[in-house]
């Protein structure tokens, strides 16, 4: 049986896709499914939080991961950034309000990875045993 994809009435893609590539919802698709994305919510979820704290708690983020990943939410409305004029400035980071309506989406992602890390890194080593096989 052959499957058909269809995201309006008609058998044409809506004109907002993440199927197609210049639609707006592709950038925001790949900025919500990056793993540092998800570790800073894991981190932003529970409080705000400065950017040194941030870096310590994500084990292997770089400073520059770091500045784009959270420069790249800021910019889309994801999270908002407070600066506090002291010397030197303090600035914090937390969720905006259009940030905290992806927090059960981004705590069900964490989660079904926790939950199938050994089936997928099973899969991972059958597939490698699979390929050893044919390519030697």
């Amino acid at each position: 049986m052959e499957r058909t994809l269809q995201t309006s009435s008609s058998n044409q893609l809506s004109p907002h896709s993440v199927l197609m590539a210049h639609c707006p919802s592709r950038q925001v698709l790949e900025l919500i499914a990056d793993k540092w994305t998800a570790l800073i919510f894991a981190l932003l979820e529970r409080q705000p939080t400065r950017f040194n704290e941030l870096q310590r708690a994500i084990d292997g983020i770089s400073h520059k991961v770091l500045t784009q990943t959270l420069r790249n939410l800021e910019q889309r409305g994801i999270v908002q950034r407070k600066i506090t004029p002291t010397n030197p400035p303090a600035v914090e980071y937390s969720l905006s309000p259009l940030g905290i309506t992806l927090i059960p989406l981004m705590a069900m992602l964490r989660q079904w990875a926790e939950e199938h890390m050994e089936e997928v890194e099973q899969a991972r080593l059958v597939y490698g045993e699979k390929e050893e096989k044919i390519y030697g």
